[in-house]
């Protein structure tokens, strides 16, 4: 699907499986919450996806490391450069990665 991502501008999306690492300094629970919720402000990156009726998150996870490390051990492949990546300053590509097709 294409989607207009905020200033990153129209993106194509493949289908499939994709991973996405962020970070919430405080208040994480309720960030998440935020993030499952498909009627929403788009203030981030990822919020330009989460709303979209054929995207489905299928699983959090959380984590003590910096969202950069997570991501940058993280296998997959970049299609959208810079995205939830505009104030990394660890040289993420993006922090979101294509991780393979959908297995039904």
């Amino acid at each position: 699907m294409t989607i207009r991502v905020g200033a990153l501008g129209k993106q194509e999306f493949k289908s499939g499986i994709y991973v996405y690492t962020g970070s919430a300094k405080r208040n994480m629970e309720a960030r998440i919450a935020r993030h499952l919720k498909k009627r929403k402000s788009k203030r981030w990156h990822i919020d330009y996806l989460t709303t979209k009726r054929a995207v489905k998150i299928v699983e959090v996870r959380r984590f003590d490391e910096d969202e950069c490390t997570v991501n940058q051990q993280t296998d997959g492949e970049v299609l959208v450069p810079g995205f939830g990546a505009s104030d990394c300053k660890k040289g993420c590509i993006s922090h979101l990665k294509y991780v393979g097709p959908l297995i039904e």
